[in-house]
């Protein structure tokens, strides 16, 4: 059996899943965006509102990068209005953190037009829901290329093979085939 280290006596197996969570606030502390991972780290709405606040109160005067609350390891960056952060186990690597980090601000940066507010970011909320899963399923990490992650996240429904498109998609598609069929 592989055994990543101890950390009090206790054994850590390696694992996958690496983020508890991402989430971006604005300036007030309030969540703009956010996804936790694991179901035993603030299950409910309110634990992760508090957790959020506190978070908050915490981070937005320091010039750190880095964060042990409440259990977690949390690494964070703040530009303008908005407040990145990324959680994870307290015993997880903290540079992988920062990557996600630094993979999360990059796609934002590169989707919003390097205009990284909180008013831009709420006009491309969809583009940025979208780099979120890009970037982390459930708490696995699945990529930290902000141009590759930008790439699938701003994907045009045309560009989609129909295979690939969701029912919405699908569903828009045909709206607009039919508008311009009767307006000819």
């Amino acid at each position: 059996m592989v055994h990543t280290g101890t950390i009090d006596g206790a054994l850590f197996e390696p694992t996958l899943y690496i983020v508890k969570g991402m989430c971006i606030l604005d300036n007030d502390g309030n969540r703009l965006l956010a996804k936790y991972y694991d179901k035993d780290v603030l299950p409910t709405a309110k634990e992760q509102k508090a957790f959020e606040k506190n978070l908050f109160n915490k981070t937005h005067r320091a010039n750190a990068e880095i964060i042990m609350l409440d259990g977690l390891t949390c690494v964070y960056k703040n530009n303008v209005d908005l407040f990145f952060y990324v959680m994870g186990s307290s015993h997880e690597n903290e540079l992988i953190l920062q990557s996600v980090l630094n993979a999360l601000y990059e796609s934002v940066s590169i989707l919003l037009r390097r205009n990284v507010e909180k008013r831009m970011l709420l006009d491309n909320l969809d583009a940025v829901m979208l780099a979120f899963d890009e970037i982390c399923d459930g708490g696995v990490i699945l990529d930290a290329d902000p141009t590759s992650i930008v790439g699938r996240a701003a994907l045009r429904t045309e560009d989609v093979p129909l295979g690939e498109q969701t029912v919405v998609q699908v569903l828009q598609s045909a709206k607009e085939q039919l508008k311009w069929s009767l307006l000819k």
